[in-house]
């Protein structure tokens, strides 16, 4: 089965890696059995309700005309009316619903399982209880957004059982270290030695963006997929504490550290570009919008611009021209686009691609646009003209999903799932040096700001950072915390 970079972020790539997170992450065990609390309808019965229902009864679709994302809607009912019997489950259509074992049971069975017997259980015993609404919470709250308030992300492992996926790299502003993508967390190694030295808590599960901003604050994209996205700006050199050499800084609640809560979604934020003078940012994802921020007055002063909606499916990329004129995105939607920010409107969609589009650059004077894809094609472009293709490059075995271009030099680098990162003249797309070492689908690509080094991150976890000089590998390592790398022994002949 293809791991595909956007599949893996939703149905989170292999069942393996499940099932260690959900053992690793699982609540401990109360040890002494205590007296039963009543059932809280927002903390025990609404996430049944969003595990189960919402995709068929939320504000969108109203299967059957009911919408189940408030209390007031969920008792109004749909087409036949309060489905509720405060303190009869036995009378209460929408436990009937969930319990029988007839065709017209809820979830359809075309749709998914059946509600787990301990959630309806749980279901049961609310309605038995009254099926009251918490004290202190509205009836008209939306209810999506009241269980990602009340949400707490997991303290990351000390050691990771399995290697994490790797979305996003980024060279810190003095080019000595690398910041890694980890799981609810962001990790910064010694480029030199590839020993970690840092470990930054996130309420993101994984990021799929980072930027640093031209101050030294680093603006991170990413989410739980399926769950909600965020963009957050942190100050990584704040102060933590030492655990066994490491430091640990807390980004979920040290607000020296968590400088900048931008805005949230309901899904993954998947994509995130800034201006070189730091004053334009835009981030997209999988809601198919681009929000656009003008930081010019500092992260204080931070304001939404606009929100641009301008592809039919996910925002897999984006990019800005150093003016901050242009916003590039690539889609899944098999095109890649152009917006105006100064006239807030499309002036080029590219659809030579003709498949999924992963990633998008810009050339530093807007001149040139560049797309990458499915089609493991790297295509140029004019940002301002028809939307027909100017060059195109083959020289990957398989899809790419990154294209770059270098802060100081003439030159792209892309990454691909043939497992290597690749050079490119800028102007002409003659090939470059070819960059091995990695041992999976390489996702991700970034240059030093020097525009001396260039990092890629896989799908295994692992690492590498070479010289653009010379192509030569300076450090490889596996950036999960504490994951031992079992090496195979051949076999003896």
């Amino acid at each position: 089965m293809l791991r595909h970079r956007y599949c893996a972020c939703v149905l989170c790539a292999a069942a393996a890696v499940i099932a260690s997170y959900l053992v690793l992450f699982a609540a401990p065990q109360r040890a002494s059995a205590q007296p039963a609390k009543p059932v809280s309808f927002i903390n025990d019965v609404a996430p049944v309700l969003k595990e189960n229902c919402f995709a068929c009864h939320d504000t969108r679709k109203k299967s059957g005309k009911y919408d189940m994302t408030s209390y007031e809607k969920l008792k109004a009912g749909g087409v036949n009316g309060d489905p509720l019997v405060p303190g009869k489950p036995e009378s209460s259509e929408f436990h009937a619903l969930i319990v029988t074992t007839e065709q017209r049971r809820m979830p359809p069975r075309d749709k998914g399982e059946a509600v787990p017997k301990d959630k309806a259980a749980i279901v049961a015993q609310w309605i038995k209880e009254g099926a009251k609404l918490d004290a202190g919470l509205d009836a008209k709250a939306d209810l999506v957004k009241e269980l990602r308030v009340r949400w707490k992300p997991p303290v990351p492992p000390k050691a990771y059982p399995f290697a994490i996926i790797v979305n996003a790299v980024a060279f810190t502003p003095d080019n000595k270290f690398l910041v890694v993508g980890g799981h609810h967390e962001l990790t910064v190694w010694d480029i030199a030695d590839g020993k970690l030295v840092k470990r930054v808590y996130t309420r993101a599960e994984r990021a799929y963006g980072l930027a640093f901003l031209p101050d030294g604050k680093l603006v991170v994209a990413g989410g739980r997929p399926g769950q909600e996205g965020d963009v957050r700006v942190y100050d990584i050199s704040a102060k933590g504490k030492a655990e066994d050499g490491v430091e640990v800084l807390d980004g979920v609640n040290d607000k020296k550290v968590l400088l900048k809560h931008l805005f949230d979604v309901e899904d993954a934020v998947l994509c995130l570009a800034v201006t070189p003078d730091g004053k334009t940012l835009a981030a997209g994802g999988c809601d198919r919008a681009v929000r656009v921020f003008d930081l010019s007055g500092g992260l204080d002063k931070a304001t939404l611009t606009q929100t641009v909606e301008n592809h039919a499916d996910w925002v897999l990329g984006c990019a800005l021209s150093a003016d901050g004129k242009y916003l590039l995105t690539a889609g899944r939607d098999k095109t890649a686009k152009v917006w105006d920010l100064k006239e807030k409107q499309s002036v080029v969609t590219f659809p030579e691609h003709q498949n999924i589009v992963y990633g998008v650059a810009v050339k530093a004077d807007g001149s040139a646009g560049y797309s990458v894809g499915a089609d493991k094609q790297l295509r140029t472009w004019k940002p301002g003209g028809e939307g027909k293709g100017v060059k195109t490059a083959a020289g990957h075995g398989d899809e790419v999903f990154k294209v770059i271009a270098n802060p100081k030099q003439p030159m792209l680098a892309t990454s691909s799932a043939d497992r290597t990162v690749k050079l490119w003249n800028i102007d002409t797309l003659a090939p470059g040096k070819s960059l091995s070492g990695l041992t999976d689908y390489v996702y991700t690509v970034a240059f030093s700001p020097d525009g001396e080094l260039v990092a890629g991150g896989s799908y295994d976890g692992s690492v590498a950072v070479w010289k653009v000089s010379d192509g030569s590998t300076v450090k490889a390592f596996n950036a999960s915390p504490g994951f031992v790398v079992k090496v195979e022994t051949p076999p003896k002949k």
